[in-house]
C-alpha cells in the first residue's frame, strides 16, 4: 500500500526492478488478484506492477469520484512514485479504459497498450440496457453487478472462476460499483458508448493491441486503428473474462508484444486545447 499523493492504492510489484515494465489492470468489480498467474509467469522477464484501483480490492475507498478517469490519474501518480518510465499498460474491461485514459492524458507513462475485451464501443441494444442498469447498480449495487458477472463466462471457463468472481465483486462496495459504471457510460466525460469511444481512440498515440471476444466488436475497432503497428484480434467462443479462460495464451501474447514495444518511445505530450 501506497499514498502517490491522491489516494493510498494497493500494489504489488514483481520482477527485476530494471527490467522493462509492465502493468496489469483489472476491471469493473475486480482486483489484482486475477493477474496472479500472469504476473509470477512475466516477472521471469519484467518488472510487473499490478494494482487494485480505488475503491476496489485493498485499496482506499473514496466516497466519490470513484470513476476511470480518477483511477487513471491514481496511476500515473504511482509510476512516477516508482519511477517505472514508460510502460506497456494492459486492461481488461473498464480496466480498458483506464489505461486508454492513462496514455492520453499521460502519456509519458506508456508505451504502448494492450486491451482485453474493452468496455468501450457501446452501441445498438446494449446501449439501450444503460439506464436500466445504472438503475438498478445505484439501486442494489453489487448485487446487481453479481447478476451480471455470473452470466459473463462461456461454458469452457475454469472450474471456480465464475464463483471467484461473484465473490469479488460482492466485496465491492455498492457505491463504487454505481460510481464506476457511470464513469464508464453516462457522465459528460464518459467514453463507453461508441461514438465517444471512436473520438477517444483517436486521441491515443500508442501503438496497440486489443483482442476482442466480440466479431462485430473486432471489425468495429479495425476501423479505428491508425497508430503504425496496431492491430485487433477476434478470440472466439471464449467470455468476457479471456485472460483468465485463456491464461497461457494471455500470458504468451503479452510477452510477445511487449518483448516487441519495448524500446518504443511513448508521443509526445500534446497541451490541451
Amino acid at each position: 500500500m501506497t499514498d502517490p499523493g491522491r489516494i493510498r492504492l494497493f500494489f504489488t510489484s514483481l520482477g527485476p526492478p530494471d527490467a522493462p515494465a509492465l502493468l496489469l489492470v483489472h476491471g469493473w468489480g475486480g482486483d489484482g488478484r486475477e493477474w496472479s498467474p500472469h504476473a509470477e509467469a512475466l516477472a521471469n522477464t519484467f518488472r510487473v506492477i499490478v494494482p487494485d484501483l480505488r475503491g476496489h480490492g485493498r485499496s482506499a475507498v473514496p466516497e466519490r469520484n470513484n470513476t476511470p478517469a480518477e483511477m487513471a490519474d491514481d496511476l500515473a501518480a504511482l509510476l512516477d512514485v516508482l519511477g517505472t518510465g514508460p510502460l506497456v499498460a494492459v486492461g481488461h474491461s473498464m480496466g480498458v479504459q483506464v489505461v486508454n485514459l492513462l496514455a492520453v492524458h499521460h502519456p509519458h507513462t506508456v508505451r504502448s497498450v494492450i486491451a482485453l475485451d474493452p468496455a468501450h464501443g457501446a452501441h445498438g441494444s446494449e446501449l439501450a440496457e444503460i439506464p436500466g442498469r445504472l438503475a438498478a447498480y445505484r439501486t442494489k449495487g453489487a448485487r446487481a453487478a453479481a447478476e451480471f458477472v455470473a452470466g459473463a463466462f462461456s461454458p469452457a471457463a475454469p472450474p471456480g472462476l465464475r464463483t471467484a468472481h461473484i465473490r469479488t465483486v460482492l466485496g465491492t462496495p455498492d457505491h463504487v460499483i454505481a460510481q464506476a459504471y457511470a464513469g464508464m457510460y453516462t457522465l459528460p466525460e464518459a467514453v463507453g458508448i461508441r461514438p465517444q469511444s471512436e473520438a477517444y481512440l483517436l486521441r491515443r498515440h500508442q501503438p496497440t493491441l486489443t483482442v476482442w471476444t466480440s466479431a462485430e466488436a473486432a471489425e468495429w475497432e479495425r476501423g479505428t486503428l491508425h497508430v503504425p503497428g496496431s492491430r485487433v484480434e477476434h478470440w472466439p467462443e471464449t467470455g468476457h473474462y479471456l485472460h483468465e479462460e485463456r491464461t497461457e495464451r494471455t500470458i504468451e501474447l503479452i510477452r510477445d508484444w511487449t518483448l516487441r514495444h519495448r524500446n518504443t518511445a511513448p508521443p509526445p505530450a500534446i497541451a490541451p486545447g
